[in-house]
């Protein structure tokens, strides 16, 4: 089943976690979103700064650490994904309570190993 996800962290730079999960996702016949700080592409994938009606999101996967997460809970809520993966370094163990109070999972694991073992 291909899942709509949303990849927090975007970046251009190939040798970041996220740039290869994009590709990665892509390549496994996902739909991406990639969100970023800046206005990008990751091959033919547009990095975008802000989202604006964004719907059906199955997961989203956190590349942010955890200093840099504050509009997180407010954009999980406004999404309300079935399921947010923070990829190591990234792990929020509040946030994940909070989300698993609501009824969403939280994994604290890495997409491009669930992905590489076919369990994403």
């Amino acid at each position: 089943m291909h899942k709509r996800t949303l990849v927090i962290g975007a970046s251009e730079k190939p040798e970041r976690y996220s740039n290869k999960a994009v590709k990665q996702l892509i390549a496994s016949g996902h739909e991406v979103i990639a969100l970023g700080r800046k206005i990008g592409q990751i091959d033919d994938q547009k990095i975008i700064t802000e989202i604006e009606n964004i719907n059906d999101i199955h997961t989203i996967t956190v590349y942010v650490g955890i200093n840099h997460q504050g509009q997180l809970v407010n954009l999980i809520n406004e999404i309300n994904p079935k399921r947010v993966i923070f990829n190591p370094g990234t792990e929020n163990e509040n946030l994940c309570l909070s989300l698993n109070e609501r009824g969403i999972e939280c994994i604290n694991a890495c997409t491009l190993v669930m992905l590489s073992i076919g369990d994403y």
